[in-house]
């Protein structure tokens, strides 16, 4: 992977680009050699004051948008941006890239493989079309996707896939949790940066 330019952060459902565990990737990559800038973003409804998380189509296009707007900002197209987030703001990443978006890579928080309790609804339909690099960071007790689940369904995607499991749940609150997630971003980063560093899977 070239060497990112930035990386579009976005929140999980209910919360916004003020929640910690963003605050505290931005933090870390800033701190970073060389740092990489962060933006991390609201989805329209959170603008809007509604509680209700928008539809895909919505968040897509939103999402296209502020790609598009920060990468010119940055002087680069879209394709060098990294575009990822929490949970709901993950998936909705990791669609827009399925439907064309053009990014560097995705960095997936508590991806919500299914909702708590219902293993057959998946939200797994468009992983056959992520070429681009992925990372994913979830707990180990995470109601929304087991390890193994992962592993069985990331299998799906034709790009290169790195997996990343802690001690948690899906809310991976607590400062310790919330480093612990940013390094796994920080590591990931740095090695797909690096042309010398075989990928893992």
């Amino acid at each position: 992977m070239t060497t990112p330019a930035g990386l579009l952060l976005t929140p999980g459902a209910g919360a916004s680009r003020e929640s910690p565990a963003l605050v505290t990737v931005e933090q870390t990559l800033a701190d970073a050699v060389p740092p990489l800038p962060v933006r991390r973003v609201d989805f329209p409804y959170r603008l809007e004051g509604r509680r209700m998380p928008d539809r895909a189509p919505v968040a897509v296009g939103h999402l296209r948008t502020e790609a598009a707007a920060w990468a010119d900002e940055l002087g680069v197209g879209t394709d060098r941006l990294l575009l990822g987030g929490r949970s709901y703001g993950g998936r909705m990443c990791s669609m827009a890239v399925a439907e064309g978006l053009p990014a560097a890579g995705l960095v997936l928080l508590s991806y919500p493989l299914h909702p708590p309790g219902r293993p057959e609804k998946l939200r797994v339909e468009h992983f056959g079309q992520i070429e681009v690099p992925t990372l994913f960071v979830s707990g180990d007790k995470d109601p929304f996707g087991t390890p193994d689940e992962f592993a069985e369904h990331v299998a799906a995607i034709p790009g290169p896939v790195t997996t990343v499991t802690l001690s948690g749940a899906h809310d991976m609150r607590g400062v310790a949790r919330e480093k612990a997630v940013a390094q796994a971003v920080a590591t990931w980063i740095q090695d797909v940066s690096d042309p010398q560093v075989t990928r893992g899977t």
